[in-house]
């Protein structure tokens, strides 16, 4: 897996591990940096010299370069490693005991408004997470680089975040191997449309939520530059104007002074266009790995009641992590919590995906009818990553 950047020794660690692979002669140096002897291809691959020194923490070594996120280093890395590296797969033939309390488990993580459900049982199974990275690059008047991971189970189709996160530094200290034990029967690899398919849906939101410090400080920087030029040219404007109201009607200078008013709302509006443009942002996301992950867990089958209709679903117990995976929304696929149960098809989604339609006013389920309402057939409105002109709107003048 990818390096945290919040953390500069592993980011030291992955880069010592991956110049020595790759045949550097590499000697760690305080303050948290490395010297590195490196072979022409390595050279080449990273720009540097056949002798360099990196530096990964706040206090550079001496002539060091520094290495992190924000940098261009993530680039560097990946024409070292080429290839290698983007697909690997682990199965972890651990056992362990199911929840001791599985209806209280239950309780604890599923929650449902509108609808009752009961535990039918507790099975030991095996499953297949499909974890994969990415890397997302948010451009303005400042640059941001972070990482964003996204883990699918192949058998309930869930994208439990919160369990990926949890057993991601458990998997190098399991014991693990790339045969499947011969009791092991993991469901089937999705096709590539149908990954596709979820991933489309499913890393908006979590784009959105990686992005909210860094759009933030874009918009109290913005909002600050807005007001600054808001208050100069109102001065300008109101002085032009109370100059011109004290003259007379056909007055040369009357009309000076209005021209001058006009031509200063003409400049605070092309400043305001200049600000739209520097503040724009640019958002792109790039594939870097994927882990194909094979392990056993406890599935719990339960039982969904709304009305009278029932519906049963498929919920994992990961015994690495100890937590009952969330079932996923059907309609957004994001980890928001509750969840609502629709009554045509039972389907369990976020609150926002049974709202009422903005033109009709009803309300429908977005699972259900994904692109229009059923009763007027308005669209729905298309799910964008876009940030958007914040300077936009009506001067105020």
């Amino acid at each position: 897996m990818q390096p945290d950047a919040a953390e500069p020794g592993r980011m030291q660690e992955f880069a010592e591990a991956l110049l020595r692979q790759q045949g550097a002669l590499v000697e760690p140096i305080e303050p948290e940096g490395l010297e590195v002897l490196a072979p022409p291809e390595v050279q080449h691959a990273l720009g540097v010299g056949e002798l360099a020194r990196l530096g990964f923490g706040t206090t550079l070594p001496p002539a060091a370069q520094r290495v992190g996120m924000e940098s261009d280093w993530l680039d560097r890395f990946a024409r070292l490693l080429g290839p290698q590296g983007r697909r690997s797969r682990r199965v972890l033939p651990l056992t362990g005991k199911a929840p001791g309390d599985p209806e209280r488990v239950l309780e604890h993580e599923l929650v449902l408004d509108n609808a009752t459900f009961r535990l039918l049982e507790v099975t030991p199974a095996w499953t297949r997470y499909l974890v994969m990275d990415f890397r997302a690059s948010a451009v303005s008047d400042d640059k941001r680089d972070f990482m964003l991971r996204v883990g699918i189970n192949m058998a309930t189709g869930a994208l439990p975040d919160t369990v990926l996160t949890a057993i991601g530094p458990l998997i190098d200290h399991e014991e693990t191997t790339l045969i499947m034990p011969d009791n092991a029967d993991p469901p089937a690899i999705w096709d590539r449309t149908r990954v596709l398919g979820v991933l489309a849906r499913a890393l908006p939101a979590r784009l959105d939520a990686a992005l909210g410090p860094f759009v933030k400080g874009l918009r109290r920087r913005l909002g600050r530059d807005q007001d600054r030029l808001h208050q100069y040219h109102n001065d300008l404007y109101c002085d032009a104007l109370r100059r011109a109201a004290v003259l007379p009607e056909g007055d040369p200078k009357r009309a000076r002074e209005e021209q001058r008013a006009a031509a200063i709302e003409r400049e605070y509006r092309a400043k305001l266009d200049d600000l739209a443009r520097q503040y724009a942002t640019r958002v792109t996301i790039e594939w870097v790995q994927t882990l194909e992950l094979i392990m056993p867990v406890h599935r719990f089958a339960v039982q969904i009641r709304r009305r009278k209709a029932d519906r049963t679903i498929h919920l994992d117990w990961n015994p690495l992590a100890r937590r009952l995976e969330p079932p996923v929304c059907e309609a957004t696929f994001s980890a928001e919590r509750p969840r609502l149960v629709c009554d045509d098809a039972l389907h369990l989604v976020v609150p926002a995906a049974l709202a009422a339609c903005s033109n009709c006013g009803r309300a429908y389920c977005r699972a259900c009818h994904a692109e229009a309402c059923p009763k007027c057939g308005a669209a729905e409105p298309a799910r964008a990553l876009s940030l958007g002109n914040w300077a936009g709107g009506m001067p105020r003048l």
